[in-house]
């Protein structure tokens, strides 16, 4: 097949196969790819809006057992600088964020040994009980897969226990890519990649609505990329009609600075600018059950983040007023709200807030 035939079949909404999509990316020049993907996108906008968010992300630990080579964020039980969250933090933190006017937790942490379900359906309650307008965008697969086993329960009944508690919505956290050859050597002590997939078909399942998300540019293959992309829309294709599913797909570049995987492989090239809206416009082709693609600008900045926005993305994200994650492997950049609304409109697009379900919310 030729490439404007299935760049044609893309746009029209058909599934690629991984053949098509490595095709895509190894013949495809790139001001093509973008044409098509953005075509694809106004078929599901026909709007010139982009949407952002102000979330915060909070984490409520720093303890992990998983020990993921690509992060530098995660401690020991016993480190001195292990640290989880206090009342007194979230209330402050919480304050800030609704100032600001936004009105969602994005609450992550790692895989502590010790907490169980009751920690975490008990955080969720007293932040809903303070804050009941709060939305809480919180953990992700390995965490529900982690507490499950813990408790010698099924995911169904673990996200059941959060959802009563406050849960709102399920991130798409630790995807990392989801092939196993990938998986064992970047984080052998996290879920699996049919964990992973199970625990979002059981969130699916209860009508949580979640998001997908992918870190690339490491020890991964260009083809393991698209088998990526073909696991999450499998999920998506499963989920109840009734369902949102995976509201939004965010790929964004693995960052190494002083990180194991960096410092034990030593031929890793970062993603360039390039390769990373050619992944963007990928994505919207690839992904047509997946309304809402989003730029990175957090890991690759202002200027590259406006051109994806062309390539096929129709989200920008948040101003993440906290991030401890990726912001200690190398990123750097930062917005406020002025300054990401200011970003879409010398693009040429149309801000609009929204909330983690993609409706509209009225500027504060």
């Amino acid at each position: 097949m030729t490439i404007t035939k299935i760049l044609n079949k893309a746009i029209e909404g058909d599934f690629l196969c991984i053949e098509e999509g490595l095709m895509l990316w190894e013949n495809a020049p790139l001001a093509l790819l973008m044409a098509a993907a953005y075509k694809r996108r106004c078929m599901l906008h026909p709007e010139t809006k982009v949407s952002w968010i102000i979330d915060r992300n909070v984490n409520y630990t720093n303890i992990c057992q998983s020990a993921c080579s690509f992060c530098n964020f995660w401690r020991s039980k016993n480190h001195p600088e292990a640290c989880t969250t206090q009342m007194d933090d979230y209330h402050a933190k919480i304050r800030e964020l609704y100032a600001l006017g936004g009105r969602q937790l994005l609450l992550q942490g790692g895989l502590h040994p010790d907490l169980r379900l009751g920690f975490y359906t008990d955080l969720f309650n007293n932040l809903k009980h303070h804050y009941p307008d709060l939305k809480l965008h919180a953990l992700g697969p390995p965490e529900i897969a982690h507490i499950s086993k813990l408790e010698g329960i099924n995911y169904t009944e673990c996200l059941i226990a959060l959802r009563e508690a406050g849960l709102d919505s399920l991130p798409g956290a630790g995807a990392e890519i989801l092939v196993d050859r990938v998986r064992q050597k970047l984080s052998p002590n996290k879920c699996s990649v049919d964990e992973w997939l199970d625990v979002m078909r059981a969130a699916h399942q209860l009508n949580i609505t979640s998001s997908a998300t992918m870190m690339l540019g490491h020890i991964e293959t260009v083809e393991e990329r698209f088998e990526h992309l073909a696991a999450i829309r499998e999920v998506q294709a499963q989920k109840p009609e009734n369902a949102k599913g995976f509201l939004s797909f965010i790929p964004w570049p693995y960052q190494g600075e002083g990180t194991i995987l960096s410092k034990r492989e030593k031929n890793l090239k970062p993603l360039n600018g390039s390769d990373y809206i050619r992944m963007i416009a990928l994505s919207r082709l690839f992904l047509p059950n997946i309304p809402n693609i989003q730029a990175s600008w957090l890991t690759v900045g202002k200027a590259i983040g406006q051109i994806c926005l062309h390539a096929g993305a129709n989200d920008f994200g948040s101003i993440m007023i906290e991030e401890n994650v990726v912001s200690v492997a190398g990123a750097d950049h930062k917005f406020d709200a002025a300054g990401i609304q200011q970003a879409i409109k010398e693009a040429g697009f149309i801000p609009i807030q929204r909330n983690q379900e993609f409706e509209t919310v009225n500027h504060r």
